[in-house]
C-alpha cells in the first residue's frame, strides 16, 4: 500500500504558452490547471488517509485474527488435552469394568461353591439329627425325642427353602404323622403314682397284727372267769400252737420279719418304676403282680388304705407301656437319595 501511495505523483501540467494574441484564455487555463492540481492533491491526500485507515483497520483485523488464532490454538490444545484425559479415563474405566466383571464372575463362582457347601453342611446336620432320632426309637423307644428331632430337621429345611429338599420334607412329614399316631403313655403320672404307693407302704397294717390281737383278746377274757391253774394251763398251751394255714388264713410274722416284708414291698415298687422308665412291659407287670400278692397275703385287706393300694396296683398293672413303634425309614431313604444326587 505504501509503495502505491508513494508512486502516485501529481499530474504534470504543461506550461501555458503565452498567446501571442490574448491573455484571457490563458488565465482561465491556468485557473483550471490550478484547480485540477488542487483536486488532484486533495484526492491524493484523501486516498492517502483512506489507505492509512485501511492499513490501520487491516492491522487491527490482523491483530484480532492473530489473537483469535492464538485463542483457537489454545482451545484446540486444551481440547486435545481434555480428549487425551478423557481417553485415559475411558481406558481406566474400561479396565475397572473388566476387573469388576472378573470379580463378579469370581464372586458368583464363590457364592455357588459356598451355596453347595452350605447345602452339604445342612444335609450333614440333618443326617445326624435323623440318626439320633432313629437311635432314640430303636434303643430307648423315646417317641417324643424322635418327634422333636424330626420337627427340628423340618424347620431347618424350611429355613433353607430349597426346591431340591422337597422330597425329604415330604418323607419327614410322613414319619412325623406315623410317630404322632403312636398312643402316648403318661410315664410321669405313672411314676408319681408308684412313688406315692412306695411312700405310704409303712402305714399299711399287717394281717398278722390283727390276728394276734384277736387271739390275745379271747384268753384274757376267759382268764378272768377261770381259776389260776386253768389260766396257767392256757398260757402254757399258747406257747406252742400247730395249725394248718388255709388260703384265707393270715400269715403270722414276727416284728423283725415285718420290717423285711415292708422293705421287700418297697423294692418291688421301685423295680416296677424302673421297668416303667425302661419300658419293660413284662417286668412292670410282674413286679406289680408281686406287690398285689404281698398285699393280699400279708396285709389287712379290710383296711381302707390297703384296699385303695390294691386297686391302684391293679390299675397300674393294666397300663400298656410298650407299643409297636414305627421307624423313620422314609426320611433316611430320602436323605440317602438326596445325598446321591450330584
Amino acid at each position: 500500500m505504501s509503495d502505491i501511495s508513494e508512486t502516485i505523483a501529481p499530474p504534470t501540467v504543461p506550461a501555458p504558452t503565452r498567446p501571442q494574441t490574448s491573455q484571457g484564455p490563458a488565465w482561465i487555463a491556468l485557473m483550471l490547471a490550478v484547480l485540477a492540481l488542487a483536486v488532484a492533491a486533495w484526492s491524493w491526500s484523501d486516498s492517502r488517509e483512506r489507505i492509512r485507515d485501511l492499513k490501520a483497520e487491516l492491522g487491527r483485523r490482523l491483530a484480532e485474527t492473530g489473537q483469535v488464532t492464538s485463542e483457537t490454538r489454545l482451545l484446540a490444545r486444551n481440547a486435545d488435552d481434555a480428549m487425551r484425559q478423557a481417553s485415559e479415563k475411558l481406558a481406566q474405566l474400561e479396565a475397572q469394568l473388566a476387573s469388576s466383571q472378573q470379580q463378579q464372575l469370581s464372586l458368583e463362582a464363590l457364592y455357588k461353591d459356598l451355596s453347595q457347601g452350605r447345602d452339604q453342611w445342612a444335609l450333614a446336620e440333618i443326617e445326624q439329627v435323623l440318626l439320633t432320632a432313629a437311635q432314640q426309637l430303636q434303643l430307648a423307644g423315646n417317641v417324643r425325642a424322635a418327634i422333636i428331632a424330626l420337627e427340628g430337621a423340618d424347620t431347618r429345611l424350611q429355613r433353607l427353602d430349597k426346591p431340591q429338599f422337597t422330597p425329604l420334607r415330604r418323607a419327614i412329614a410322613v414319619d412325623l404323622a406315623n410317630l404322632r399316631a403312636v398312643p402316648s403313655v403318661d410315664e410321669v403320672g405313672a411314676n408319681a403314682r408308684i412313688e406315692a404307693l412306695a411312700a405310704r407302704h409303712a402305714g399299711w397294717p399287717l394281717a398278722s397284727a390283727q390276728a394276734s390281737e384277736a387271739t390275745a383278746a379271747a384268753p384274757r377274757g376267759a382268764g378272768r372267769a377261770a381259776n389260776l391253774g386253768q389260766e396257767l394251763w392256757t398260757e402254757m398251751k399258747r406257747l406252742v400252737q400247730i395249725r394248718r394255714a388255709e388260703g384265707n388264713e393270715a400269715v403270722l410274722l414276727p416284728p423283725d420279719q415285718a420290717y423285711f416284708l415292708r422293705e421287700n414291698l418297697r423294692l418291688r415298687l421301685l423295680s416296677a418304676r424302673l421297668a416303667l422308665l425302661s419300658e419293660d412291659q413284662a417286668a412292670f407287670k410282674a413286679d406289680l403282680q408281686a406287690v398285689a400278692d404281698m398285699l393280699t397275703r400279708y396285709f389287712n385287706t379290710r383296711d381302707a388304705g390297703v384296699v385303695a393300694a390294691l386297686k391302684e396296683v391293679h390299675r397300674l398293672a393294666s397300663l400298656q407301656i410298650v407299643h409297636k413303634l414305627p421307624g423313620i425309614d422314609a426320611s433316611l431313604a430320602a436323605l440317602d437319595a438326596l445325598k446321591g444326587t450330584p
